[in-house]
């Protein structure tokens, strides 16, 4: 009996290539990015206590001379790549300084003088929103129903919170020239956010890529701060105003900006910004507890929905079958 012959009719199975397995986040990501808001919401007690005491440019320039000096062992360690970088997208850099640092930085101290913190922290907080708006716009990105349902939540729990609990004071939200700042420190936190994540950026230690952006901001702000010095501006000149300096640069530049950069650096910038609704909450906390601030029942509401909306944007839900 002749062999049988396989037939030609149907094609041949071919095993199909395999989609390439995302590599696992893990947990550290997100447990720095719980923590990063508090450092952050810590220049607003730091600042609250110095703002008075230096112009807010000055402030800002000894902020991020400080910060890129501290951060010039890592930027050096990483010098081959850095090297490339700067030679290679010099405008990027410069950009990352003014974004981050320049608007984002001194703006946010030259509004609190026209502007109070609650519409500071309500305008603020939209800076997730603009992420997303961005990111669609720039670079494509999906914004998932669940996740668009948690950023919803999260700026209701925030709402609550700088509102008082009675969401009609949203009408009598005025807007001032410190309100417009904060907008345009929001927006800038929100390009800056999206920047730092790319392949002109890839493979650069975060604690590098901070340094870089650090330096950049300083010699962005040095002429302006020079120019306060010059005018007369208000300069450090008392201990409470060095030490206020001293704790906006360890803890709300060094810790809060390398941390936010590594969790954009391993989640992205939308995931990594989402966190920053944290700040609402933690800021209330540390005023009850370091300005002895009254804690009233619409904080507790507000934290929860923060925190709800959070998880709902963030956690990896089980696929339903």
């Amino acid at each position: 009996m002749p062999e049988s012959t396989p037939s030609t009719s149907a094609p041949s199975a071919r095993p199909q290539p395999a989609s390439p397995a995302r590599p696992a986040v893990g947990v550290v990501p997100y447990l720095v990015m719980l923590v990063t808001p508090l450092f952050f919401s810590t220049n607003l007690i730091f600042g609250r206590n110095v703002v008075p005491e230096v112009a807010p440019f000055t402030l800002a320039f000894l902020r991020w001379a400080a910060a890129s000096l501290a951060l010039l062992p890592w930027v050096l360690a990483a010098r081959p790549r850095v090297g490339v970088y700067l030679r290679s997208h010099p405008i990027h850099w410069m950009a990352l300084g003014f974004l981050g640092m320049w608007i984002s930085g001194a703006f946010v101290y030259l509004a609190l003088q026209y502007t109070t913190a609650t519409n500071g922290t309500l305008i603020y907080t939209t800076s997730p929103l603009m992420v997303l708006l961005i990111e669609r716009v720039f670079n494509g990105r999906a914004i998932a129903p669940r996740e668009a349902a948690g950023i919803a939540v999260g700026f209701l729990g925030v709402a609550i919170i700088v509102l008082r609990g009675d969401l009609a004071a949203l009408i009598g939200l005025g807007f001032n020239t410190g309100d417009l700042l904060f907008i345009g420190a929001a927006s800038s936190w929100a390009i800056y956010s999206v920047l730092l994540k790319g392949p002109r950026t890839a493979g650069i230690p975060v604690l590098a890529l901070f340094g870089l952006a650090a330096g950049s901001g300083a010699l962005l702000l040095a002429p302006v701060a020079a120019y306060e010095y010059l005018s007369g501006g208000a300069m450090p000149v008392t201990a409470n105003a060095w030490a206020s300096i001293a704790g906006i640069v360890v803890f709300s530049s060094l810790l809060a900006f390398s941390g936010y950069q590594y969790g954009v650096a391993r989640l992205g910038a939308t995931p990594a910004s989402i966190f920053m609704y944290l700040l609402t909450p933690y800021g209330v906390a540390l005023a009850v507890l370091i300005l002895d601030e009254p804690f009233e029942t619409y904080h507790a509401v507000g934290i929860v929905t923060v925190l709800g909306g959070l998880i709902l944007a963030t956690a990896k839900w089980p696929a339903q079958r």
